[in-house]
């Protein structure tokens, strides 16, 4: 079985609603998880110092780092030799459950006929996940729930727009937000579908009902839930950090399963023949104009089919005062991006360039960019924390580079004065004349290969060089490397030592008696 990364936001969430007091079998539904997955991740926080009474503000970012770094050394689990027993026995046992057997009869059967007993928990797990048993199920009516506890959300396409002036057709959409006690209504009109719509009609929605709800219902919406599942979906990585910063949680219903959502489904044909059809609307702002109206006066005043009262009355008397407050500031909609660093030590996000570190060349970071910052996530650690940068910008810490780069990747004139100062009085004036052209970049190169010389000759015979080319007032690199080349021929200098390699040793060096050659006696013998 593949072992898949837990996202940093997954692991907030999964402390979040275990400091909310939910249990982890609850906490593994909602999250599409393993009940173990979610045990470990509790665990290693527990271990870490987090206390379940401490609140939400405990989860910083350096104890999710904490909590992600313990988990991923204790590695991924697997299932045990009782889930490939029955692995081996697939067959059999789908042939069974066709034939609409029961499990305690297959487990009988099993070890009778092949002598394998396999626990009833483990066989129950692999009937479901992978033999389809227990699927089917009757429809019930489900309890509404505590009031201003659970909010129902759907989808459904409303109809055409000709805009007024331009004659333009758009296609509309309504996201429709039920309250399940009181049946109050929102509908928030778009022409797309993606996640940031969906964010903005659900700002929309808290405003309109003056509060948050605690759970939310939504179906399978491409935008919001990454991978549909009927034991639990997994929620994109933008919209589970919204609600987080919101305070509610995602319920995604099943695929293709109507009943999940039921407060819901049956108004998109109300809201699409009720408000929509009909109508001449110019344009999108003033259709959403006109679907809030429709809300407050026709959809919340009206006598509701089922609980005979009026939803907007209803709404205000039961479930307004139960809300979560709603949002103070606008949600910034960050973006959440899988980016490998690449050879020039830089990624691109929103494209503007950031560096990392070389240690970080060939990794794979995850990126969070909204409109004021970007950060930089790896294992679940903060690295990095740049302000945002506009496109066709680049931010570069000169310390990301390697040792010697950073001088001529940022094209610092003044660092290279410096350092040739080091070598020698004269050769930083020299490196300082040259560097006086009416093309310092081009310059460099000719200081670099002065730097060059004092590597070969050492400083002091370029020292006296330098003196006397600017004293006879010449200014090239060239002449001063033959000055010093004629001087060596001459024996008036020397070539420098190699600097030592610190750390170096010589793997496969020998004693010089292993190479020495002995001639045998015999064959001196032959010879002579």
């Amino acid at each position: 079985m593949a072992y898949r990364e837990v996202h940093v936001v997954e692991v907030r969430e999964i402390l979040r609603q275990w400091m909310l007091g939910r249990q982890l079998r609850a906490i593994a539904r909602s999250m599409g998880m393993d009940r173990k997955t979610v045990r470990r991740y509790v665990e290693a926080a527990e271990e870490v110092g987090v206390v379940r009474g401490d609140g939400e503000r405990a989860l910083d970012e350096g104890v999710i780092g904490q909590v992600v770094e313990l988990v991923r050394a204790r590695g991924p689990g697997v299932h045990g030799a009782t889930w490939r027993t029955c692995e081996e026995q697939r067959k059999q046992l789908e042939s069974w459950v066709k034939e609409g057997l029961r499990l305690t009869k297959i487990q009988t059967l099993l070890e009778r006929r092949s002598g394998v007993r396999v626990p009833y928990r483990t066989l129950h797990r692999f009937a479901v996940s992978e033999l389809g048993f227990g699927r089917a199920r009757v429809t019930v009516r489900v309890d509404d729930g505590e009031p201003g506890g659970e909010v129902q959300v759907d989808f459904g396409r409303m109809g055409m727009l000709v805009e007024r002036g331009s004659g333009r057709r758009r296609a509309v959409w309504g996201l429709i937000f039920t309250a399940v006690v009181s049946r109050h209504q929102f509908v928030w009109l778009t022409s797309r579908q993606t996640v940031e719509d969906v964010i903005s009609g659900c700002e929309a929605a808290w405003e309109f009902f003056g509060g948050v709800f605690r759970v939310m219902v939504i179906d399978n919406l491409k935008a919001v839930i990454d991978r549909a599942d009927p034991c639990g979906a997994k929620v994109s990585v933008t919209f589970r950090e919204y609600a987080q910063s919101r305070g509610f949680v995602v319920d995604a219903t099943r695929v293709r399963r109507p009943d999940d959502k039921p407060r819901v489904e049956r108004s998109v044909p109300y809201v699409r023949g009720s408000f929509f059809a009909g109508e001449d609307f110019g344009s999108l702002e003033e259709a959403q104009r006109a679907a809030r109206r429709w809300c407050e006066e026709v959809a919340g005043l009206r006598i509701h089919g089922t609980t005979r009262q009026r939803p907007a009355e209803d709404f205000a008397i039961r479930e307004r005062p139960h809300l979560l407050p709603a949002p103070e500031q606008p949600y910034d909609v960050p973006t959440w991006l899988d980016l490998k660093v690449h050879r020039d030590h830089h990624l691109r996000v929103g494209q503007a360039l950031y560096s990392l570190p070389t240690s970080y060349i060939g990794e794979t970071v995850q990126i969070r960019a909204d409109e004021l910052t970007v950060k930089a996530y790896h294992r679940g650690e903060v690295v990095r924390v740049w302000a945002r940068a506009s496109p066709g910008e680049r931010v570069t810490d000169p310390a990301d580079y390697p040792p010697g780069r950073a001088v001529y990747a940022t094209r610092d004139g003044a660092a290279l004065e410096e350092l040739a100062a080091k070598a020698g009085t004269h050769v930083g004036c020299y490196a300082q004349r040259l560097l006086e052209g009416p093309l310092p970049w081009a310059s460099m190169r000719q200081v670099y290969r002065l730097l060059g010389l004092v590597r070969k000759y050492g400083g002091e015979p370029v020292e006296r060089a330098c003196e006397r080319a600017l004293a006879l007032d010449v200014v090239d690199v060239t002449r001063v490397g033959r000055m010093l080349d004629k001087a060596l021929e001459r024996g008036e200098v020397t070539l420098a030592p190699p600097p030592a390699r610190a750390g170096a040793s010589p793997r496969f060096l020998r004693p010089a008696s292993d190479y020495r050659t002995v001639q045998r006696e015999g064959r001196d013998h032959e010879r002579s």
